[in-house]
């Protein structure tokens, strides 16, 4: 050790040879504590400095990688690099109205029941609530050692693509057809997500999607071309919400959409990602691909624009798709050496990633990351219940009712409770959802407030037939109420297990929009063992029914019953008779299998009864009132969905009308005198003129979240007057849409529509009454006065439109600001709505752009876009 001779000095004397002897030891300690402590100080690269910005930081870490470790970090399921100590990384999230497929959490009402309550302050209370559970359980993976789909802090949301049409599916996930409306709520919610944007790291990424010009059919979403869409469209309809969230709401990343755009898949098409995204926008963040869009390049039958998996992530990387949900990236390596893409090409995404990455606190220590201390009791915690029920309660809709119907009285009305989503709990919690420690149906809400409440069975959704679930008399082996799954990612149940969890009800999964069963299951290629004991409490005939691609097995004590064991790529359904007698176990044990393509996996025990309109109605003579708890459910509607219900198709709806075995029903109790109160559960609009001929009140009440019952009992009772406004226009038929497959605005929404629908965007009802005096402009500020003229304190939703009169090919007017007001009976207030120059921007035909021209405009106030209750103004803009 050159290091210590350099201290020793031979000398003779005594004294000196023991201090000699001192300082050799002081010198050993110091070369040992060197040892151990150069090698570290070594590896303290630039990306490991906290002090460093987020972009110098990625620089230095881009640097240090391999073309291979590139790629893998460029797909959502980023695994670790232990040689940079690079964590694993998740970039698929979800938290679409609470953390979703993640456990337990709160369970918000959906989106669009969001929207309808017109209340971005509140929307921005609840995801930054959702935020706070997101960084909770982050962190409980993060401890556990091992970070699995659906546990890390990206996160694809919000949805903000126009509701163009009620058929679509997915349009449960939006915030409605205005692009005003939209980007204000778009922009509540990913304040709520990233947190405040002058904190030193970011809470969540959130992701601005489905970019751009999407809203379904969801059927051949991978194959479907958008051609010619109008300008005007383009810029005043499909775009704004994207253009505000990117330069005003600074989001993180942005989604690139399935479908193609002038025959170009948006995930590979340079006028969105380049052009318009960075160039014209500034976007510096992320942009990641749709789940499996990068595959639609080149499996035959959907776009085929490219050969292969390598050419096709080469162009999407070229294009600017920085992250890719799905696995094609792996080729990317492959796609330099074939000279496809250059890794320099590959490097701009990279830093992109890492220094989103960086920008979390992803690679630093707990102690400089304020998130990171957020406790896991907020999840789920009662505050956020709390929150769940307020925006229930201002997402529900009252859209008719006759004579006063409603509210009904709690202590002396007799009220039968009848219709398919009366005691369905799943249907409240929507889709992309998390899983609720507790949900209240409706029919518990009104048990539980209501003094004389019966329940009884009717109808199914679409069928004249009532399945009566018995699957909450079975628990699992460890005593827990339902079955016990347990997971393989390979198709022979062979190996350890990558997942277990409970499923509390009816077993309903499936793949379909690339959704895995649980955290750490492949979406293809894997297998699963339920079981549970089912104990009936009475004796009965059952029917025991399973739906499954690929192949399953079912057992009752040991006694195989259902052999689907074969590979059809295609649903294969089974329905077994089974007797049983009450006190007695029967075990149940499932195996299933997946290999590839779709995977579905349904399960339930129920008695079956059909009964007649005149055995139903029978059993509520002595009722005062009925409440027709109907609708639709996410069941049969969302995302690319295999679905066999008559009017549904791949998720979406190919009829608007409520199912007919429903509107039979409402008629026949009807015919009856029977008095109706017709709560509608749907994710968008519906046609409802039979119901509205039919029903005495119709309460539109969305799917409102585990909360949604107790909301619904409070507003049908009068314990919560009603607020909500329709976000989106309900028309009466399908006479008045246009062809799903045209994307064109014309006759579309309340902006374009020349027809009269049933119920117009922005309409509601309330428990008492309003008026507006003349508005008066001035000095970019709009005021009038509005005053609760009935008997009851309740909330208005003041509602401005704007349209510019020398415009006769726009709009027929368009949103252009609201207020929440609660006014006490008899109380006025003035109402001051800021409309600034900026706000009369629109399309202009002669120059191709977005811009304010001047002229005459017309303003508009009032508590619905409905010409009749709205107040007018005349004003020039310069």
């Amino acid at each position: 050790m050159i290091f210590i001779r350099n201290f020793a000095t031979v000398k003779t004397d005594e004294k000196v040879t023991k201090n000699k002897n001192k300082m050799k030891k002081k010198t050993l300690l110091l070369a040992f504590v060197l040892t151990l402590c150069l090698p570290m100080l070594a590896q303290q690269f630039p990306y490991q400095n906290p002090n460093l910005s987020a972009r110098e930081r990625a620089k230095d870490l881009c640097s240090r990688l391999t073309l291979e470790e590139k790629a893998k970090l460029m797909m959502d399921v980023s695994p670790a690099i232990e040689r940079l100590g690079i964590p694993a990384f998740q970039w698929w999230n979800e938290a679409l109205h609470g953390v979703g497929r993640n456990g337990y959490a709160t369970v918000y009402p959906i989106t669009m029941a969001m929207a309808a309550s017109w209340d971005d302050d509140l929307l921005q209370k609840v995801f930054t609530q959702v935020s706070d559970e997101a960084r909770a359980k982050a962190q409980l993976a993060k401890k556990s050692g091992t970070i699995r789909r659906y546990q890390s802090l990206s996160f694809w949301t919000p949805n903000i693509n126009i509701f163009r049409d009620p058929r679509w599916g997915r349009g449960q996930e939006t915030y409605g057809e205005d692009p005003f409306l939209t980007t204000k709520m778009g922009l509540a919610v990913v304040r709520g997500l990233q947190g405040p944007e002058d904190s030193h790291y970011k809470k969540l990424l959130a992701c601005a999607k489905h970019f751009a010009i999407h809203s379904g059919p969801e059927w051949n979403r991978h194959s479907f071309n958008i051609e010619d869409v109008d300008p005007r469209d383009l810029w005043e309809t499909y775009m704004p919400a994207f253009k505000s969230l990117v330069q005003e709401g600074k989001v993180a990343e942005v989604m690139c959409a399935y479908q193609r755009w002038d025959g170009e898949p948006c995930c590979g098409s340079n006028r969105l990602l380049q052009q318009i995204l960075r160039n014209d926008w500034g976007f510096d963040g992320l942009v990641v691909s749709d789940c499996g869009a990068i595959g639609d390049f080149w499996i035959k039958g959907r776009h085929e624009v490219t050969p292969d998996a390598a050419s096709a992530s080469a162009k999407a990387v070229i294009s600017g798709t920085d992250v890719e949900c799905g696995s094609n990236y792996k080729s990317l390596p492959d796609a330099v050496k074939a000279g496809y893409i250059t890794e320099d090409q590959i490097n701009t995404s990279v830093l992109r990633l890492l220094e989103c990455r960086f920008i979390l606190g992803d690679f630093d220590a707990d102690e400089l990351v304020e998130w990171t201390k957020i406790p896991a009791s907020v999840i789920a915690s009662a505050e956020h219940k709390q929150t769940a029920l307020e925006m229930a309660r201002e997402g529900m809709t009252l859209l008719m009712n006759k004579n006063n119907t409603l509210p009904l009285d709690p202590e002396n009305t007799k009220i039968a409770v009848l219709g398919p989503n009366a005691n369905d709990s799943v249907m409240l919690w929507g889709n992309y959802t998390g899983y609720p420690t507790q949900t209240t149906t409706i029919l518990q809400g009104l048990k539980q407030m209501a003094k004389h409440v019966k329940y009884v069975e009717g109808c199914g959704l679409t069928r004249n037939e009532v399945m009566l679930s018995r699957y909450n008399e079975i628990t699992t082996p460890d005593g827990e109420r339902g079955m016990r799954a347990t997971y393989w990612n390979n198709a022979k149940l062979e190996g350890e297990p990558v997942a277990t969890q409970i499923l509390a009800e009816p077993i309903n999964q499936s793949n379909g929009g690339a959704t895995v069963f649980a955290p750490g299951v492949e979406l293809e290629n894997f297998s699963a063992r339920y079981e549970g004991t089912f104990r009936p409490t009475r004796s009965e005939e059952l029917l025991l029914s399973v739906s499954v691609d690929d192949m399953v097995k079912v057992w009752v004590n040991d006694k195989l019953i259902c052999d689907l064991w074969k590979s059809r790529q295609r649903v294969q359904d089974a329905v077994k008779p089974l007797t049983v007698e009450a006190g007695k176990e029967y075990k149940i044990v499932i195996e299933f299998a997946q290999t590839n393509a779709l995977a579905l996996m349904k399960f339930d025990i129920a008695k079956k009864l059909t009964a007649t309109a005149e055995q139903i109605i029978s059993k509520v003579q002595d009722a005062d009132v009925i409440v027709f708890a109907g609708g639709i459910s996410p069941r049969v509607e969302g995302e690319e969905m295999k679905v066999s219900e008559p009017g549904f198709k791949g998720g979406d709806r190919t009829d608007i009308e409520l199912p007919q075995a429903q509107r039979d029903m409402i008629s026949a109790l009807h015919k009856a005198g029977k008095r109706i109160v017709f709560v509608n559960c749907s994710g968008g609009a519906m046609a409802l003129v039979p119901e509205m001929e039919n029903a005495d009140a119709i309460l539109q009440a969305w799917y409102a979240g585990e909360k949604g019952g107790q909301a619904v009992a409070e507003v049908l009772l009068g314990k919560v007057n009603p607020s909500g406004k329709l976000p989106v226009t309900f028309y009466k038929d399908m006479s008045q849409l246009p062809d799903f497959l045209d994307y064109s605005m014309k006759n579309r929404t309340y902006r374009y529509f020349k027809g009269e629908p049933a119920f117009v965007f922005g309409h509601g009802l309330s428990y008492t009454t309003f008026s507006y005096d003349k508005p008066k402009y001035k000095n970019g500020k709009l005021t009038f006065t509005l005053t609760n003229t009935g008997k009851k304190a309740g909330t208005e939703v003041a509602q401005v439109y704007m349209k510019r009169l020398a415009d006769t090919d726009g709009p027929i007017k368009s949103l252009r600001g609201y207020q929440r007001v609660t006014l006490q009976p008899g109380e006025s207030r003035t109402v001051t709505i800021s409309l600034p120059r900026e706000s009369f921007e629109g399309w202009d035909a002669q120059t191709n752009t977005m811009r304010v021209v001047g002229g005459k405009y017309e303003l508009m106030v009032g508590g619905s876009s409905a010409d009749d209750q709205l107040q007018k103004l005349t004003v020039k803009i310069k």
